[in-house]
């Protein structure tokens, strides 16, 4: 079965930087060839998105408010993608996902994403 794990998540001041990882498992399953984005869920809030990549790591788009700040990268060799979140803000507290998408573009729409990890708690205080 496919998942994808993400981890890094955690507790950070307001100003301070976390690093998220997306890990892919199952036994033939690979994120090479696939775009790959990250999404959030904040409590009482729509899912929105954050980041996206493509296939070779040469394309990527991010949302309005995270744009400077926040980077998305991948290493296809380890099955892999980050997320690089940097200068955070209290806004930024939410439940962050990963999402992996047949075809090799990137995307900020979540219904053209096939798979989804569980997600990962990231609380920035003021």
């Amino acid at each position: 079965q496919v998942q994808l794990v993400e981890s890094g998540g955690g507790l950070v001041q307001a100003g301070g930087s976390l690093r998220l990882s997306c890990g892919a498992s199952g036994r033939t399953f690979s994120i090479n060839g696939m775009g790959m984005g990250w999404f959030r869920q904040a409590p009482g809030k729509e899912r929105e998105f954050v980041a996206t990549i493509d296939w070779s790591g040469g394309r990527t788009n991010y949302a309005d408010s995270v744009k400077g700040r926040f980077t998305i990268s991948r290493d296809n060799a380890k099955n892999t993608v980050y997320l690089q979140m940097n200068s955070v803000k209290p806004e930024d507290t939410a439940v962050y996902s990963c999402a992996a998408k047949y075809g090799s573009g990137p995307s900020s729409i979540a219904d053209e994403y096939a798979y989804w990890g569980q997600g990962t708690q990231v609380t920035v205080s003021s």
